[in-house]
């Protein structure tokens, strides 16, 4: 793909505009898939399978071929809108950003999430003697004694719980630190009539949550006997849930390009 090529996918009117910029990245799960220039240009670019290999020479060419056309891209749009790339003090740059990525993550937030990655690690490594050896079923030895029903289903819902708990287990943490970099960042421009990137951002990682709560609990189903641990997890989700809440009190109301209707009547 080509310069001119990326600019009249960009032009596809069927794509909606940003979507990507506040999603999950869970493109197998995703119902918006076909509308997104991101996963046509993914799509595009990496559809056979050796081009998917992280450590295949060929990923690694077409990725730097991508790296060049958004530079030749992004010097245009610099044009254009008459932003001079080499007047940026890098020095005086480089120290806000390490005050900021220190305050960022010393939040309440961003630290109560980085602790909850590692509740859920810790957890698995725990439960290893319950679980089979790809670590998202239960082991058949066990499974049909942690809960009565159909083991079948209890197995199945298992594997989908844990599914959503490992994808969400660290994008909280990055989708937080992007909203509180964010958040510090905007206090320095005055956009209030805007909505904020970091509400978008803060969203995504509150839904994270509530995905990961729901998750959360489907697990603890399973084990009647020994959920002691699960439930301090559920505790602590559940407050970094209020945190956010608290921190970003306007995300929920954040409307993302695509996933959410704009409610006419408000």
């Amino acid at each position: 793909m080509n310069k001119e090529d990326l600019k009249k996918l960009a032009e596809n009117p069927q794509f909606i505009q940003g979507i990507y910029n506040y999603c999950d990245r869970w493109c197998e799960r995703c119902p918006f898939t076909s509308r997104c220039l991101n996963f046509a240009m993914d799509s595009e670019e990496f559809a056979d399978q050796e081009a998917q290999d992280i450590n295949n020479e060929a990923f690694w060419q077409k990725l730097s071929e991508t790296f060049q056309m958004t530079l030749e891209l992004l010097e245009e749009a610099a044009e254009q809108e008459g932003i001079d790339l080499d007047s940026l003090d890098m020095e005086e740059y480089q120290e806000q950003e390490r005050l900021n990525d220190e305050l960022a993550r010393n939040h309440e937030c961003s630290r109560a999430a980085k602790l909850y990655s590692e509740m859920v690690d810790d957890w698995f490594s725990s439960a290893e003697e319950l679980l089979a050896p790809n670590d998202e079923e239960l082991n058949p030895e066990v499974s049909e004694d942690v809960r009565d029903g159909d083991s079948t289903e209890i197995v199945s819902g298992f594997g989908e719980a844990v599914e959503v708990v490992r994808w969400y287990q660290h994008l909280t943490y990055v989708k937080l630190m992007r909203a509180i970099r964010g958040e510090l960042d905007e206090r320095l421009e005055s956009l209030d009539e805007f909505p904020k990137d970091s509400d978008g951002s803060a969203k995504v990682a509150l839904i994270a949550i509530d995905r990961s709560l729901a998750a959360w609990g489907e697990i603890r189903s399973c084990f009647p006997h020994n959920n002691n641990d699960i439930l301090n997890i559920l505790v602590h989700l559940e407050q970094l849930r209020r945190k956010v809440e608290k921190a970003f009190p306007d995300a929920r109301a954040f409307i993302r390009p695509g996933f959410d209707k704009i409610d006419l009547n408000s």
